[in-house]
């Protein structure tokens, strides 16, 4: 008997910590020092107003006095400020902090607005097939002829022309949302759409048609999850893209207001004084943003990996 206890107990089940998954991510040095890293910018931006050393936004705490400093490791140098400073007596680092959660903010919805777009229309277009597929699908290809960056410009183009001036600031973080998230939907929808097409067939889909469940029902209680794994990959990795859309609008002087600088702002000011020698102003955010968007790539790299059964 005790024998079989201790066999029983040997073959309980796993817990999360020895399940395939945390196994393969823990063994991959990519996927975890990937992770750290992404972490730690969400960390970072999430926790600026308290980890920041300065509040590069409060007027009351600049001095000028403090303006074009360089990194503390150099001679001129001053401790209070680890990357040194801007031309307004700003520290980079806040900056970068402070920053990095306008990337992210902008990045997390947009990715989740096209998202929504995406797999709403992928679920129809590969539910019902015939005319309302060849429509959907049509402009997806129609989409595609166009860069993501030009049909974001188009769209924020429209937003500004349509709001009075005085508002445009106050919306300006919505129009940049609406118009990465809407130019980046087709990816979800042709994903969502080619398993939909292989799911829709399977035998469970097949019962709940006969026991008389509404479409609409089929589609998102039983069709949506089975096709949500590489949704999670195409969004992780679109994720990387939107944040860098983002700094190529703002730095192109179409994106956040200057109120609320993004990485893509600080990097656009820092090029402003990158040939006077103050190079730090501009390295360190492009840095920011070169090495957040490896990181979130890196590790949607391994995902896909480790959810496409083909890879392993």
């Amino acid at each position: 008997m005790s024998e079989l206890a201790s066999t029983s107990g040997g073959v309980g089940p796993r817990s999360v910590w020895q399940s395939d998954f945390v196994h393969r991510f823990r063994t991959s040095p990519v996927a975890v020092l990937s992770a750290l890293v992404c972490v730690l910018f969400f960390a970072g931006a999430l926790l600026a107003p308290w980890i920041a050393p300065t509040n590069p936004y409060d007027l009351k705490t600049l001095n000028l006095l403090d303006s074009r400093l360089p990194p503390a490791w150099m001679p001129e140098g001053d401790v209070r400020y680890l990357l040194g400073t801007d031309n307004q007596g700003a520290g980079v680092l806040s900056s970068i902090l402070f920053g990095a959660r306008v990337s992210l903010l902008v990045g997390f919805a947009s990715v989740i607005l096209s998202m929504i777009i995406g797999v709403a229309l992928g679920l129809v277009s590969g539910y019902f097939g015939g005319r309302t597929d060849a429509v959907i699908m049509r402009m997806a290809d129609v989409q595609l002829t166009f860069p993501a960056i030009l049909v974001a410009l188009l769209l924020g183009g429209i937003a500004d022309a349509a709001l009075p001036e005085h508002t445009r600031a106050s919306f300006s973080i919505l129009i940049l949302i609406l118009a990465i998230g809407v130019s980046n939907w087709v990816q979800f929808a042709r994903t969502v759409r080619g398993s939909t097409l292989v799911q829709k067939n399977r035998e469970y889909v097949l019962a709940a048609r006969m026991m008389g469940l509404s479409d609409l029902r089929i589609m998102y209680r039983h069709i949506l999850p089975n096709v949500m794994g590489p949704v999670l990959v195409i969004a992780t990795i679109g994720l990387a893209f939107a944040v860098i859309t983002e700094a190529t609008l703002s730095f192109l002087g179409v994106g956040v207001p200057i109120t609320e600088p993004s990485l893509g702002m600080l990097i656009r000011f820092g090029y402003d004084y990158l040939f006077s020698g103050e190079w730090w102003t501009v390295v360190f955010p492009s840095g920011a943003l070169v090495v957040l968007a490896l990181a979130v790539n890196l590790l949607g790299d391994w995902l896909r990996d480790m959810l496409d059964p083909g890879l392993r």
